[in-house]
C-alpha cells in the first residue's frame, strides 16, 4: 500500500497527500472528497478501500487517521453545483477542493481514478487507487465517513426519504419515496430513478 508513496519519495517528493471522493453514484446528497497526508510508514492496520470497510470499522478508523494524519482537507460539492456542472468535473472540483485545504500544502498528491484534478501540484491518477495506496485509502475512509454524516443530518430534515438507511443512492426504498413525494432540495435534479423515469423538478422550483 506504499509503492506510489514511495515511488513519489524516491522522485524527491516528501509531503505526499492521497485524496478520494465518494458519492458520485447517489441520486441525492452532495459529493465529499477528503485529503490526506499520512506520515510517511506510519501503520494504521485496517486501512483499505472504504467500500471493503463496514460502518464500524470506517468510523474507529476515521479517528484514528485524524489522530495520525499530518493534514486533512476536505472539499464538498452540492447537488445544485453537480447539476449545473456535470457529476465528474463536481467530483474534480470536490477533489481539488480538498487539497487545497490541507496544510500544510502537498508537494505532490495521489489521486483516485482515471482523471487528473484542476490543481498546480504535481499529481498521479491511479485507476483503483483506494487499494493500492496507503494515503488514498485513508482518504477514502474519511470521505466515505465525512458524507454519510451529512446525509445522516439531511434524513432528519427531509426524513421521509429514508437518507438514514441508503444516504442517497438509488435504492428501491428510496426511488419510491421520489415517486411519492418528489424531490428534496438535496436532490440532483439531472439524475434519473432509473432508465425509464426521469426524476421530477425540485418542489422549490
Amino acid at each position: 500500500m506504499w509503492i506510489y508513496e514511495n515511488q513519489a519519495r524516491q522522485n524527491g517528493y516528501i509531503r505526499i497527500s492521497g485524496v478520494d471522493e465518494v458519492g458520485r453514484g447517489p441520486l441525492a446528497g452532495p459529493v465529499v472528497a477528503a485529503s490526506v497526508i499520512i506520515p510517511y510508514g506510519c501503520n494504521i492496520p485496517d486501512v483499505n478501500d472504504s467500500k471493503l470497510l463496514t460502518p464500524k470499522k470506517r468510523n474507529a478508523l476515521y479517528k484514528i487517521i485524524y489522530n495520525e494524519a499530518i493534514a486533512i482537507g476536505i472539499g464538498i460539492v452540492d447537488s445544485w453545483e453537480i447539476d449545473r456542472i456535470n457529476i465528474l468535473k463536481a467530483a474534480q472540483l470536490a477533489m481539488a477542493i480538498s487539497v487545497a485545504h490541507l496544510d500544510p500544502t502537498p508537494d505532490f498528491v495521489l489521486v483516485d481514478g482515471n482523471y487528473p484534478i484542476p490543481i498546480s501540484i504535481p499529481q498521479e491518477a491511479i485507476i483503483k487507487g483506494d487499494s493500492q495506496s496507503f494515503s488514498i485509502a485513508s482518504a477514502s475512509i474519511v470521505a466515505k465517513v465525512t458524507r454519510d454524516r451529512l446525509m445522516i443530518q439531511y434524513d432528519s430534515e427531509y426524513p421521509q426519504y429514508g437518507f438514514l438507511q441508503h444516504k442517497g443512492y438509488p435504492t428501491e426504498a428510496h426511488k419510491k419515496m421520489i415517486r411519492k413525494y418528489g424531490l428534496s432540495p438535496i436532490h440532483r435534479k439531472t439524475f434519473q430513478i432509473d432508465k425509464k423515469h426521469k426524476q421530477l423538478k425540485r418542489k422549490t422550483e
